[in-house]
């Protein structure tokens, strides 16, 4: 079974709330016959797009080949969180990596939330961006530590956008008895994220970038050139970049082993008024909490509360995603029993055994960017600009980021699945106890 269709229609959008409301872009044609160009992009979402305009800034000629539509994937469906740093904390990248590089993965991380905030500012990007998310803790045994971090990061790393949350003020900003405390992040924020995607796509365009859509990959022949086939064009590129994420398939046998798609579920509701958001969440913050199945959410421009939890490890998403979303929502907002959700959708994103992104060169000519594990719409757009910089000459930070060990999962891609479906019941439990 294909993730490309297994849940969604050749073509379309999935009935979300970004989609909804988005300005999209008319069809890009579908890939036909011999193509040339410098670097082939296989892939249209964050990393796809922003490796496309970032090489075209650079004078390369590209040709962009995406199996569906435009921001189709996690890029156009997930919770529009743009979190700084890395995907785990400094201190486990400190013991992994030493302290050195650990900085510099730092800096890489907050440099990811830099260029979404400032390519957000151009006018082919309908949407604002939002400073401020809070990490909530759900259990009191968590705010020490969170604390502790966030001190840390102030004195050692010089970073002074975060403080810490108790559970008056954490009670104060999210009307919620769930949580014990937390910290406050103004470094990171939120977006709406097909938006943003679709903004890239019009940049990357108005830049001279040639993208097709219904052009899903059959084959890259290594070489150089490299020779990438669809079913009916065949793209001759001196560069190709995987950038597939979660619908990477079969594609190449290396990354499969140490990526693994997973579904993750989000649901919005109807719109609310401005007193009734700032009972929920004070001055439009994000919120992302400390289960391990992290509850994830944050409030659209129209008041409406958009809110990601639950997940899946199988190619099916469930037959009632609303009710998979409401059950999480309840347990923090029990005051919204009887509220409508307007729209509930899946999508599927990429996580590592390590949650840490994998970017590999795969040959001397084919790089690869995934696995960004949740962090993607930061990572995954920095990834496309590095991705550039790698191309012409410049690899210091792809470097320092595949420098990250990205370990195979235990059965390679055969059993990735079912192994990390026991390894979730069990964390599961623990958030429970």
């Amino acid at each position: 079974m294909d993730l490309l269709t297994a849940n969604d229609r050749p073509g379309e959008y999935p009935g979300s709330y970004h989609a909804s409301i988005a300005r999209q872009l008319p069809p890009f044609p579908k890939a036909e016959g011999a193509l040339r160009a410098d670097v082939c992009i296989i892939g249209a979402g964050y990393t796809g797009l922003s490796a496309a305009l970032h090489l075209r800034q650079r004078g390369y000629d590209v040709v962009v080949l995406e199996a569906q539509r435009v921001g189709f994937g996690a890029s156009g469906r997930n919770g529009g969180h743009v979190t700084a740093g890395q995907r785990i904390e400094q201190d486990d990248l400190e013991a992994m990596m030493g302290k050195e590089t650990a900085h510099k993965l730092w800096d890489i991380g907050n440099q990811a939330v830099d260029l979404v905030r400032t390519l957000s500012r151009d006018p082919a990007v309908e949407t604002d961006f939002h400073d401020g998310i809070i990490h909530a803790d759900h259990r009191a045994r968590h705010v020490a530590h969170d604390h502790a971090y966030a001190r840390k990061l102030q004195e050692e790393y010089g970073y002074d956008l975060i403080r810490p949350l108790d559970r008056d003020e954490m009670r104060h900003m999210v009307g919620s008895p769930a949580y014990h405390g937390g910290t406050l992040d103004m470094g990171s924020g939120h977006i709406d994220p097909l938006q943003f995607a679709l903004g890239l796509a019009r940049m990357a365009v108005s830049a001279g970038a040639r993208i097709f859509e219904a052009s899903k990959v059959k084959h890259i022949e290594e070489g150089a050139p490299a020779r990438v086939r669809t079913e009916s064009a065949e793209v001759t590129a001196d560069h190709v970049i995987l950038a597939c994420n979660g619908y990477l398939g079969g594609l190449n046998a290396h990354v499969a082993a140490r990526v693994m798609p997973i579904n993750n579920f989000v649901a919005t509701t109807e719109p609310m008024s401005p007193e009734e958001q700032e009972s929920l969440i004070r001055d439009n913050h994000a919120v992302s909490d400390s289960k391990f199945v992290v509850n994830y959410f944050r409030f659209s421009d129209d008041h409406r509360l958009i809110f990601g939890g639950g997940e899946s490890y199988g190619y099916r998403f469930p037959s009632d995603i609303r009710a998979k979303v409401m059950k999480p929502m309840l347990e923090i907002y029990p005051q919204l029993k009887g509220a409508k959700l307007s729209h509930a959708w899946g999508g599927t994103l990429a996580i590592t055994m390590n949650r840490m992104p994998h970017f590999a060169r795969l040959a001397g000519n084919i790089l690869s960017f995934s696995g960004y594990s949740g962090h993607g719409l930061a990572l995954g757009t920095l990834a496309g600009q590095i991705a550039a910089e790698t191309i012409a000459g410049k690899a210091e930070r792809f470097d320092v980021m595949a420098s990250v060990p990205t370990p195979r999962f235990p059965g390679g891609a055969a059993l990735r699945s079912p192994l990390l479906v026991l390894a979730m019941l069990w964390y599961s439990m623990r958030d429970k106890l």
